[in-house]
């Protein structure tokens, strides 16, 4: 059951994974997290070598639409707290304030977001001028997440599970956010496939934690085959 919301609290790695544990040990005899990982990297080496051309015109279109590198490069929080460094092809430019986004995930997280036209709350800032004009493309299409099959491959993310958070969106974290951290984070997830651009924060979580309660292969590949329409649909699952 979610506890009420509570006020922003301080994190580490050892009170993050305290509070996984406590609910989300796996258990010892299951074969899951094996066959996951397997999925994981098997699936990741074959789609980096089949779209290595596609993220080759990719990177020469981000290199002729503004100066800077062609991928960006950010640290997460991963499972059980830990950092990491995310790949992405980068949509801003390189000059772009981070606290544009700061101050967004803070309002978000605490459940004073911007609004959408529907009155929703939205994920990103809407007419974000940061964002380049391939960038507005990439983000649309999701294709900037494709680099992150990288990380999949190190065994530092998953296809599957919550998206990985900036270390200053967990700080503002209640206790019941941080078990969301009990798994590997993943490309696409349950809340991804449910609507995430006009979700609150807490919905996010929720749907995060329901899918790590009743996580499993045939789980993972529903939620891998339900993704696709909603990429093609050009929605947004960043």
């Amino acid at each position: 059951m979610i506890e009420a919301r509570t006020k922003p609290m301080s994190w580490s790695r050892v009170r993050v994974e305290t509070i996984c544990k406590s609910r989300f040990a796996e258990p010892r005899t299951s074969v899951y997290p094996l066959v996951k990982r397997a999925i994981d990297a098997v699936c990741s080496a074959v789609l980096l070598a089949l779209l290595s051309p596609l993220l080759a015109f990719i990177a020469l279109a981000i290199r002729l639409d503004s100066p800077g590198a062609a991928m960006f490069r950010q640290t997460r929080v991963g499972r059980w707290g830990r950092e990491f460094t995310m790949v992405k092809f980068r949509s801003m430019f390189v000059d772009a304030d981070e606290e544009v986004h700061r101050k967004f995930a803070v309002e978000y997280i605490n459940g004073s977001g911007c609004q959408a036209g529907s009155g929703q709350a939205v994920f990103k800032p809407n007419g974000d001028r940061r964002v380049t004009r391939v960038g507005k493309w990439l983000r649309r299409t999701s294709l900037d997440e494709l680099p992150q099959l990288i990380n999949v491959l190190r065994g530092e993310m998953s296809l599957v599970g919550p998206r990985p958070a900036v270390p200053y969106e967990v700080d503002q974290y209640a206790a019941w956010h941080l078990q969301r951290l009990a798994v590997p984070p993943g490309l696409t997830g349950l809340a991804q496939i449910s609507g995430r651009s006009g979700l609150t924060f807490e919905k996010i979580v929720w749907l995060d934690l329901q899918y790590i309660e009743s996580r499993s292969t045939a789980t993972d590949l529903l939620i891998l085959l339900r993704t696709i329409p909603v990429v093609l649909k050009a929605k947004c699952v960043a």
